[in-house]
């Protein structure tokens, strides 16, 4: 056994707070010293590469293309959902906006990652409707016990 204000050898380091107290870390904004030792190196020649990546790609250097590409049309994170979702007021109608969702998957107009996803808004919304069900009914027993 060990007392109380010895500290133990084999003790795992607890989790918490990653500095000391009083050192809050890098301040917001603050830069990596590789980040600023690029920018310097680069500083002033950004056009000429650019320009060179450009003749490159024109050339058809497949590298050069996808970087200029990849800078002009990044890939896309998503995208609207072409199809009409039913209001949602009621717990009644999140049966109904799932069954619109499966039925747009099953039609080809949305992915099942993308029906996934819209599923899951969905399940924000009725978490929201069940909530203010519940705060009603919650008021009306309140009224009706005092």
């Amino acid at each position: 056994m060990t007392d109380a204000g010895e500290p133990r050898k084999y003790a795992v380091k607890a989790r918490g707070r990653p500095f000391a107290r009083g050192n809050p870390g890098k301040p917001p904004g603050a830069r990596h010293k590789t980040t600023l030792a690029v920018e310097s190196l680069l500083d002033g020649e950004a056009k000429k590469l650019t320009r060179k990546a450009i003749k490159l790609a024109l050339a058809g250097d497949s590298t050069a293309l996808k970087l200029c590409m990849d800078r002009i049309s990044p890939p896309r994170k998503g995208r609207a959902a072409p199809f009409a979702l039913p209001p949602i007021k009621t717990l009644a109608d999140v049966v109904a906006a799932l069954a619109a969702i499966t039925a747009a998957m099953a039609a080809g107009q949305l992915s099942p990652t993308e029906a996934c996803e819209v599923a899951a808004v969905i399940e924000l919304q009725r978490r929201a409707v069940e909530t203010q069900e519940l705060e009603a009914r919650l008021h009306a027993l309140e009224d009706r016990f005092k």
